[in-house]
């Protein structure tokens, strides 16, 4: 029998992640693999033009830090009993302070703000919130998983 995910979860936060160092070629490969050809993106001078210090991130950059940080520390809990194998993605947003600039070094923290199930399956719904070393908010993410439940074998 399949066990719903423990709601005592609701309202965890887990340690600050170590920084993650946002690379100039990270934020270009980044941008290629998604088709932005945005010249802030790529160019640093265009970002200079208007009023960064280095090429920014196209809006959903942050994926790649908050998506490792939150597996890490949230599905891989193993108090929380997610099987990953019955997860998909349901949803993502992201509530900007400012761009992701080249050179930022982010921290993430994470947290559990909803679990709910229906109809079989458990929706989970992760915060991760963005800043630099320094504290500075940068963006905060919410992801929604979805654990399929299990079909019954007779």
């Amino acid at each position: 029998m399949r066990m719903p995910l423990d709601q005592s979860f609701v309202g965890r936060s887990y340690p600050p992640t170590e920084p993650y160092v946002v690379g100039r070629e990270k934020i270009r490969e980044f941008a290629r693999a998604i088709g932005a050809t945005d010249r802030e993106f790529h160019d640093p001078e265009a970002a200079r033009a208007i009023g960064y210090p280095d090429v920014i991130a196209p809006a959903t950059f942050p994926i790649v830090l908050t998506m490792a940080s939150s597996h890490q520390q949230i599905v891989e809990d193993p108090e929380l009993g997610i099987d990953y194998t019955r997860v998909v993605h349901g949803d993502q947003k992201f509530a900007y302070a400012r761009p992701i600039v080249a050179g930022d070094a982010l921290v993430c923290v994470n947290t559990v703000e909803d679990i709910t199930s229906r109809g079989g399956h458990d929706f989970m719904t992760t915060r991760s919130d963005v800043r630099t070393e320094a504290g500075e908010t940068v963006v905060t993410v919410w992801a929604k998983l979805v654990q399929r439940g299990k079909e019954d074998v007779a």
